[in-house]
Formats: structure tokens, C-alpha cells, sequence
């Protein structure tokens, strides 16, 4: 069987690397094509996964769209020569169209409520939408739910083991406290409209939390001279054993935020639209504290933020809440393979 997977983000590496994995050991052959944004490329290599480049994409509603019709013809191009039986891909269209052009399956992964022009653009071209069971919006007959996230597919303990040398890298002591903020730019086609913290907040919560922990910052893009001291300085394949060992992960990111929350660490998470699975992980959990992006909100996150800091028997509750999540979650990994495998000539 001959798959192609499609890599538009550097978080899609990690939803499929072990997917790949496993395919492969079971005899089949994958193909990677990846955008080449922010570290995904760079992702790729340190897991030894060969990948076709399919170029950047493009700023702005004209440029996506410029972007679209180059990647559809550039994946026509490698499909023609590769000849997948089946393409799979976190939520973006362009595998979709060339599958259904080709009469190939398309199976695509979404969790993402709010990413509207992007289901728009896929879903009538794709075979079949997986989703989270806490997913909010219903998506047709094509929709497929599973109980879990996609942060399980690599962070479940089959695939996942920290490794406390991170201490070492981080210049931290073992049982030090210390907290992860992640900015976000709000260039992705579903953050139109989105303004994130204030400068003033981003500074006013990292003055706030170092009064009870060291601070790393994770940030796409530039930061003012006076956070940019801050910024977390690791191998990028490093970072989940950072989340896993730090006390408290805030920020913009989803996905960090449920990252966090499978690996027992809570999260604050900062976003006017919020997730479906955020929203389940904070109701169902109580390990991710949702807020929105207005003033008043923002200084409450802070405060929330402050209040498990200094917490000091936090960290043992939260760990004990990730095993809660991973007892009622499948191995996504495990459901790609078997939902994939449904598609075999």
C-alpha cells in the first residue's frame, strides 16, 4: 500500500510521524510532501523522515489563495509520479482536491472548530473528516468521531517517555519551578480577526509569574528586546519534555495547551474561539483553564496563572489527572492505522 501524507504545519509532523512508523514496519510504503513553515522541515529531519519540499506558503486572503492553486498543482505532479492509494493529512484542502481528481481516498483529521473556510475547502473533496469526539460542529456523513486528541498520537506512553536531561539544558534543578509562555503570530487563514494578548499583558504576565518561577518564552517571531531574554533556547525536538517537567504552560497555542494537558502539566490558554477539546480538558479535567482575548480576560488568565503557581501541591494532582486522560482516550496513532488500513487494495 502506498500512502501519501501531507504536512502543511509543523504540529502535522507529529500527529503522523508514528503513523509512518508502523505503516512501514507492517510493509507498506509512505510519502512525505511538506510546506516548508516554520520548523517542519527541520522536525522531519531530526525523526529521519524523508520529505518532497511543496515550497512556503503565502500572507494575506490573495496570497493563500495563490498558495492553493500552486500546492494542488504541485501534489497533482507528485501523485501522478508516486501513485498513493490513499492520502491522509491534518485539515487543509489540497490533498483533498487531487484526490478527488485522481480518484484516490482522502482521509483527512480535524479538531479545529473554527478553521470554517478550511472545512469549506476540504470536506467535499475528502473521503472521510476525523474528529475528536468533543469536537463542537457537525460536518456531515463524512464525519468520523474518535475518544481523543490528536497531542495523543505522539504524546501516549506507547510512543512517549520524558527524558529529564531537558533539566540540564534549561538550567534547572530537579523540583524547580518554572513556567512555559507561548506566543503565537495569528497569521494562520482560520486567526483573521484574532489580536492575541496585548503587549502590555504579555509583559505584565511574565512579571508576574517570575516572582514564583523562572520563565521560558516560546514565540513565533520577533519579541521586544526586554522578553526576547526570555525566549526558551532547546532543540525544537526538545520541547515536550520541557512542558512535561514545568509547573505551568501559558499562552495562545491549542495545541501546547492540550500538549500540556496529556502530559499532566496544566495550561492556561488564551483564544476569543477556544476548542472543543480545550473546552473538554478544562470541564471534564479541570487541567486547561480557557479565556478569551478581552482585557478583562487577560488579566484574569494572569491571575489563574499566578494561583497555580503558587500552589505548591499542584504539580502532584495534575499528574495524576494525566493518567485519568489517558485511560479514556484511544491511541490516535492506533486509529489511523486501522482506519487507514480499511483502504488497502
Amino acid at each position: 500500500m502506498k500512502i501519501l501524507v501531507d504536512i502543511n504545519h509543523p504540529a502535522h509532523v507529529h500527529y503522523f510521524r508514528n503513523f509512518s512508523n508502523i505503516m512501514q514496519d507492517k510493509g507498506h510504503e509512505v510519502l512525505f510532501v511538506a510546506r516548508d513553515k516554520e520548523i517542519s522541515h527541520r522536525l522531519l529531519t531530526l525523526y529521519n523522515i524523508s520529505y518532497i519540499n511543496r515550497g512556503k506558503g503565502r500572507e494575506g486572503k490573495i496570497g493563500k489563495f495563490i498558495y492553493l492553486i500552486f500546492a494542488d498543482y504541485k501534489l497533482l505532479r507528485i501523485s501522478l509520479k508516486y501513485k498513493p492509494d490513499v492520502f491522509i493529512n491534518f485539515l487543509h484542502p489540497y490533498p483533498s482536491h487531487v484526490a478527488k481528481f485522481l480518484g484516490i481516498p482522502s482521509l483527512v483529521f480535524s479538531d479545529t472548530e473554527h478553521a470554517k473556510l478550511h472545512h469549506q475547502l476540504t470536506v467535499p473533496f475528502a473521503t472521510k473528516i476525523f474528529t475528536p469526539s468533543c469536537f463542537r460542529t457537525d460536518l456531515g456523513i463524512k464525519q468520523k468521531r474518535f475518544d481523543s486528541y490528536m497531542e495523543v498520537s505522539y504524546l501516549h506512553p506507547n510512543y512517549y517517555s520524558p527524558n529529564p536531561e531537558i533539566l540540564k539544558l534549561l538550567g534547572v534543578i530537579e523540583g524547580e519551578k518554572y513556567v512555559i509562555i507561548r506566543f503565537v503570530s495569528w497569521a494562520a487563514t482560520h486567526d483573521f480577526g484574532h489580536t492575541g494578548m496585548t503587549l502590555h499583558n504579555k509583559r505584565k504576565a511574565v512579571q508576574s509569574l517570575i516572582k514564583y518561577a523562572k520563565v521560558f518564552i516560546t514565540a513565533e517571531g520577533e519579541l521586544p528586546s526586554d522578553l526576547e531574554s526570555y525566549r526558551i533556547s532547546i532543540p525544537v525536538d526538545k520541547m515536550h519534555d520541557a512542558i512535561y517537567y514545568s509547573s505551568l504552560l501559558f499562552g495562545e497555542s491549542a495545541t501546547m495547551a492540550s500538549e500540556a494537558a496529556v502530559l499532566g502539566t496544566p495550561s492556561i490558554f488564551i483564544d476569543n474561539d477556544g476548542r472543543g477539546y480545550t473546552t473538554e480538558e478544562e470541564q471534564k479535567y479541570g487541567i486547561v483553564f480557557n479565556f478569551n482575548e478581552s482585557e478583562s480576560d487577560q488579566l484574569r488568565a494572569i491571575d489563574k496563572a499566578v494561583s497555580i503557581i503558587a500552589d505548591d501541591g499542584s504539580r502532584e494532582k495534575f499528574r495524576k489527572t494525566r493518567e485519568e486522560i489517558l485511560k479514556n482516550c484511544v491511541d490516535t496513532t492506533q486509529f489511523m492505522v486501522d482506519e487507514v488500513l480499511k483502504y488497502k487494495p
